[in-house]
Order: structure tokens, then sequence, then C-alpha cells
């Protein structure tokens, strides 16, 4: 199973759509909150070239972006292969 890391915010819409996707595919991910957390912020920045808004997601370390294109990749069909890598 591929690794999966999240950026998230406390109370996000967006990351939450994004968790539920993950978990309904049994997928387990490694959860970042940066809400109080201003060096995981950073950090997030840096790996997603400059990417403000969160939820920021990373599959094998390969910036997939945010919930909105986790959901494309699921309704295009790519998301089970990346997930299975």
């Amino acid at each position: 199973m591929a690794k999966v890391e999240i950026y998230t915010k406390f109370l996000c819409g967006y990351c939450a759509r994004a968790k539920n996707l993950l978990e309904s595919k049994g997928v387990a991910f490694e959860e970042f909150d940066i809400t109080m957390d201003a060096p995981k912020r950073d950090e997030m920045l840096e790996r997603s070239n400059g990417g403000l808004t969160v939820p920021q997601i990373f599959i094998d370390g390969r910036h997939v972006g945010g919930s909105d294109e986790l959901a494309a990749l699921e309704r295009a069909g790519e998301l089970d292969s990346l997930l299975s890598a």
C-alpha cells in the first residue's frame, strides 16, 4: 500500500471530505494538523510548491493536490492504482 500523507486544519470541511474518501477505501494515512504548527505549515508550503490551502495530499511523496484533485482522481479511476503502488 502506498504511503499517504495529508496536511489538514481544524474544522476544515475539505479535509474531512478527503479523509472520508481515503477511509472509505481502507487507506491508512499520516495526518499533519497545521492549525497551530508553523513548522509543519512551512513544510507543507515547501512540499506543495506554495500550496496555501488545505488539505494538501501526497501519495508516495507525489503531490496530488487537495480534496478536489483527490476526488477527480477517484472519478477518473486513477486513485486505486496510485494507492496500490
